[in-house]
């Protein structure tokens, strides 16, 4: 079954898209960040600014122009519908994979406290960088992942206290 999303755009633009029109883009990754873009005999000068994979929330630069982004999957959207917020009673302490990919960066040290929303890691999934962000407040319990390590998705990276 394919996957749908709804696209938001700046508050203020919707799209609905599949799965499948992401793999139909004529896309060239020019580095981490920048990528450029052919759709409908149009070229587009893209760079990615901030990614917060968790939220699904992404800060885009395309020709010069900035874009909030945010994406909801079919759970979201269902959730949304039902008139619940999720996640919103219990935040979790453990931080774990996403999905399969390489740590690049680990932001911050055993001990440490953190925010809800500060930058944990950066990891590189599916040729992108991902900045993994706390889900709560708290101090950081244990790391369990090294710089340039690999990462299974579900796997247990940080714990948070």
């Amino acid at each position: 079954m394919e996957k749908k999303f709804k696209v938001k755009v700046d508050e203020s633009f919707e799209f609905d898209l599949k799965t499948r029109d992401a793999y139909q883009l004529d896309l060239l990754k020019l580095s981490n960040n920048k990528f450029h873009v052919i759709q409908n005999g149009e070229s587009f000068s893209v760079k990615l600014n901030k990614a917060d994979f968790y939220n699904r929330k992404y800060i885009i630069t395309v020709n010069r122009i900035t874009h909030t982004i945010d994406i909801s999957n079919q759970l979201d959207q269902l959730v949304k519908e039902m008139g619940f917020s999720l996640g919103s009673t219990k935040k979790s302490n453990n931080v774990k994979a996403p999905m399969p990919g390489m740590i690049l960066s680990i932001n911050v040290k055993e001990g440490q406290e953190v925010k809800e929303g500060d930058t944990l890691l950066i990891l590189e999934a599916m040729k992108m960088e991902n900045a993994i962000s706390a889900p709560k407040d708290g101090i950081i319990k244990s790391i369990n992942i090294n710089k340039n390590g690999t990462v299974e998705k579900g796997e247990l990276m940080i714990e948070i206290a």
